[in-house]
């Protein structure tokens, strides 16, 4: 009698990251993404935060959708629909500008000014790779408006520590302006030289704090996201307190960029 060939053994499922939820009710969730995970599944496949959405369903009969994205390497406040109402609502909040968005990146170097915007249009550096995006000058075929308003919080040691505000959302915008300011995110392997060897620093961005107007007649949900490991370690290493820059962040006013919209 020929041997069966050996039943493979089934592959243990992945352990769920950790999702901490920092806000939630019937409409949204925001969740704290951390840093590594993508929100959609790549070209190389893997593990996404979509494999991981069910489990956010807290009863509701269908799993949360993505109300806007954050990169892989970026941490933090992440926003969920519900529902389609909710996340209809959430589209039209995102797209017109009314929520408040407080990024905090750690650069290499900084800017003379303590604050400004950077009005800089941004188009695909190569038609392969659409993701990855280049400043260029206005008026250029193809490029799209980008705005971010910035604040020094901290000098020290060669780096910056900046809270960010992006006014439009494109594609990268944080990383790319800074990198055309000549102040690269810390750790950025695309626009800031960074290795991309395992061991290599990780990209220093974080989404800091969202500010949500989800009731025309109430006040805005806001959630802030504690700093992750890696930008915690990098700020003590500088002689900053994480949870004092933390706070700094938080406390930035940003203009308005549209006429009754307010920012936090």
């Amino acid at each position: 009698m020929t041997p069966s060939a050996p039943t493979a053994s089934p592959r243990p499922p992945e352990p769920a990251p950790d999702l901490p939820v920092l806000y939630r009710d019937g409409m949204m969730l925001i969740i704290d993404k951390p840093h590594g995970l993508p929100v959609h599944a790549g070209p190389k496949g893997g593990e996404t935060l979509a494999d991981h959405l069910d489990a956010l369903r807290f009863g509701l009969p269908r799993a949360p959708e993505l109300a806007h994205r954050l990169d892989k390497d970026t941490s933090g406040c992440l926003v969920l629909g519900r529902h389609a109402k909710a996340l209809a609502l959430l589209g039209k909040l995102f797209a017109n500008g009314s929520v408040g968005k407080t990024y905090l990146a750690v650069t290499q170097g900084s800017p003379a000014e303590d604050a400004g915007r950077i009005d800089q249009p941004l188009a695909k550096r190569s038609p392969h790779r659409g993701w990855w995006m280049q400043a260029v000058p206005k008026g250029t075929p193809g490029a799209q408006e980008a705005i971010t308003d910035y604040r020094v919080l901290h000098r020290a040691g060669g780096f910056a520590v900046m809270a960010l505000s992006p006014v439009t959302g494109r594609t990268h915008q944080l990383r790319a302006h800074l990198s055309n300011l000549g102040h690269p995110i810390f750790g950025d392997a695309i626009y800031g030289g960074a290795s991309r060897l395992p061991g290599g620093p990780t990209l220093h961005l974080h989404s800091r704090r969202i500010v949500v107007p989800l009731k025309a007649n109430g006040p805005a949900v806001a959630a802030s996201a504690p700093l992750p490991p890696h930008i915690c370690e990098t700020l003590s290493s500088l002689g900053l307190s994480p949870d004092e820059i933390g706070r700094a962040a938080d406390a930035v006013e940003w203009d308005a960029k549209i006429p009754g919209a307010k920012r936090p």
